[in-house]
């Protein structure tokens, strides 16, 4: 949960864990209660095949098991999310769990979001997909529904994915850009990339000067360890580094491991830890930081 928000805001804790990117026999669309989001967040996964450039320690997403499929249909990728933003102005979303947890006044979609099973900008899919959003968005009425964009930045230089953020920009878009890191070495540790650390920088960079976006990290125990303060310091000058050089942020948002990660090295941070470095980070850098728990 958030810490401004407090716990059972709506909805109760055991909602959030329930977050598998599976709706009926959907492929790529998909809803969940988010933390983050604060309520409903329709997912869509462009990733069906769990193809990342990153390969997170703290990702639940499990690459031993084969996928059901390995393309994306746009077509049935616009009869789903249909399907569910229909399920959701009907009702018929809120007779299923966890979704019947939520309360009356704090139904709605509050948006749909690019994530799922690996970096949606990535996918040669991305552009149309995100045009399916749009008009998805329009004729169900969803005013004030965000277009959510989750990425790790390492192809936000790309011409198409450039073109993409445009027609997000025109639509109540969004993006949260991951930072996990303050060097490279930790950056190596925690989202063990080939992509490059300076990248990451330099992307995220490049897009916060033509619109704001919201930083989203992780934080967590690896081998029982808390990360180092010198981690969380570099992390600041990043940060800080970013805005004196013209990037818009928004928002931090720190948060740690809420649902069950596929490697057993790592943990959630207790919530007195993520505390220390929410706090941390508030007296360094000027940017709204919100601090999301682990669930237990």
């Amino acid at each position: 949960m958030c810490k401004t928000e407090g716990r059972g805001a709506g909805f109760v804790e055991s909602a959030y864990r329930k977050h598998e990117r599976r709706w009926k026999d959907h492929r790529y669309v998909y809803a969940v209660v988010s933390r983050r989001s604060r309520g409903i967040s329709v997912g869509i996964n462009l990733n069906p095949g769990k193809e990342c450039n990153f390969n997170c320690v703290y990702c639940q997403v499990d690459r031993r098991i084969p996928p059901d499929c390995r393309t994306v249909d746009p077509d049935r990728l616009q009869a789903e999310l249909d399907a569910i933003l229909q399920d959701e102005k009907s009702g018929a979303l809120y007779e299923i769990s966890p979704f019947s947890l939520i309360s009356a006044g704090d139904r709605g979609v509050r948006d749909i979001a690019f994530s799922g099973n690996g970096e949606p900008t990535a996918s040669p899919f991305f552009e149309v997909a995100i045009s399916i959003a749009v008009r998805a968005r329009r004729r169900f009425e969803l005013d004030e529904t965000k277009i959510v964009l989750i990425t790790n930045a390492s192809c936000l230089d790309k011409p198409k994915v450039c073109a993409a953020l445009a027609v997000l920009d025109e639509n109540n878009g969004e993006i949260w850009a991951k930072l996990d890191a303050g060097t490279e070495d930790y950056f190596r540790r925690i989202n063990r990339s080939k992509v490059s650390f300076p990248k990451i920088l330099d992307n995220i960079l490049k897009t916060a000067r033509m619109r704001p976006l919201v930083i989203q990290s992780l934080w967590l125990r690896m081998d029982g360890a808390v990360p180092p303060s010198s981690e969380i310091e570099a992390y600041c000058r990043r940060l800080n580094d970013l805005l004196a050089s013209g990037a818009q942020l928004k928002g931090l948002q720190l948060y740690t491991i809420a649902r069950t990660p596929s490697e057993q090295s790592v943990s959630a941070l207790a919530d007195a830890e993520l505390d220390h470095i929410a706090d941390t980070v508030r007296s360094e850098v000027p940017v709204p930081v919100e601090a999301f728990y682990g669930v237990s």
